[in-house]
């Protein structure tokens, strides 16, 4: 009895983190985004850290100043992370008198290079971009008009992966990222987004706070602007592009790295959990906490279904775990290659998940993550 419990226990929690969430979600939503206004337009400064970007980060420059915004309203700030490959002798090619080059020696990570670029932002909208995102010409004007609200603080647009090798592993990450997008959707609707998108957000530069080194800015940063009683909201129609990663131990160095940097981040604002924050609390401890947590069930699942088979029912669900874990393996073996979603979905399923436990292995040893070298598309 104790172990069918536990089992129904296990599996009734993934149920409820990845079906049960955003169908409790469509329940309680009570609000929209809004239209696209184009009302003020304030200065805008886009930020973007680069380390050995060379091959991108001039493309992504002049992607940001032709904008469907101002041109006198709008800057690019780069900092250079130490890059050795010439990354920035491109940004000084460009010679365009909005754009700001910030050398960042000895080399410090991503988040200091954001801090040091605010600083010196003459905006009053600043803009994150990855240094390889590609912005559809309305992004930024998207991004902005948001602000109309006076309660939003901070803005996350779509970002699209794109898979031109068509790997198994791009195909998994851009469904995940559309499921995402999707929960995003929905917790606009209820008040505040729990995760956004890296590459594409902006925030007021009035409740921008300095990070540590070891704070992952796109979880941080919004839970902060949370904190300060502003919303964080999601635009589907501001759109960046991006290429996915093709092998398979890239986006599993790439998932460890961010789980382990947003594990030490739940910790840190941990206060955001208390009944006063309300709805917010329960959307960050089911998205966030026990989405991170979701291989302990999944384990614990595997195993009672194991030691109860030969009832017929939990032969099945044991049976159904064998395949769901045995797909995933081939698409693991094949380098994440396999392009038919019956193997790729089960395959990212169990990859996220596995990193997500990997990390917590590295969270609980005192691990953290600084510097690294930057996700490279197919």
């Amino acid at each position: 009895m104790f172990l069918e419990t536990l089992l129904w226990a296990c599996l009734l929690t993934v149920g409820y983190v990845y079906i049960g969430y955003p169908v409790s979600l469509l329940l309680v939503r009570r609000r929209s985004p809004g239209p696209v206004r184009r009302g003020r337009q304030p200065h805008v400064t886009v930020v973007i850290a680069a380390f050995n970007e060379v091959a991108h980060i001039a493309a992504t420059v002049r992607n940001k100043l032709a904008q469907d915004y101002p041109a006198e309203l709008l800057d690019v700030i780069v900092v250079s992370d130490g890059s050795t490959d010439g990354t920035d002798e491109a940004v000084a090619s460009l010679d365009d008198p909005r754009v700001t080059l910030l050398r960042q020696e000895p080399r410090q990570g991503k988040t200091l290079a954001l801090n040091r670029a605010v600083a010196e932002a003459p905006g009053k909208i600043i803009v994150f971009s990855d240094a390889n995102s590609s912005y559809e010409p309305s992004a930024v004007s998207r991004l902005v008009a948001a602000f109309d609200d006076v309660e939003v603080g901070y803005v996350t647009g779509r970002l699209v992966y794109e898979n031109p090798g068509g790997s198994g592993t791009g195909g998994g990450s851009g469904l995940y990222m559309r499921y995402e997008n999707w929960i995003r959707t929905l917790e606009s609707q209820v008040g505040s987004v729990v995760g956004v998108n890296g590459g594409i957000d902006a925030v007021r530069r009035q409740l921008y706070r300095p990070m540590a080194a070891h704070d992952l800015p796109d979880f941080v940063l919004p839970l902060r602007v949370v904190q300060q009683g502003s919303r964080v909201i999601y635009r589907e129609d501001a759109v960046a592009h991006e290429a996915a990663l093709a092998h398979h131990a890239d986006e599993f160095k790439m998932r460890v790295r961010v789980s382990l940097r947003a594990l030490h981040a739940l910790y840190e604002t941990r206060t955001l959990l208390h009944p006063r924050y309300g709805i917010f609390a329960w959307q960050l401890l089911v998205h966030k906490v026990v989405r991170y947590l979701l291989i302990l069930p999944l384990m614990c699942a595997l195993l009672c279904s194991a030691l109860l088979v030969g009832s017929p029912a939990y032969t099945a669900i044991f049976g159904a775990q064998l395949v769901c874990y045995s797909l995933a393996l081939v698409g693991w073996l094949s380098g994440g290659r396999v392009r038919r979603r019956l193997v790729f979905v089960p395959f990212y399923f169990s990859l996220i998940n596995l990193a997500a436990g990997a990390a917590l292995l590295g969270f609980l040893r005192g691990q953290r993550q600084v510097l690294w070298t930057p996700r490279k598309g197919a």
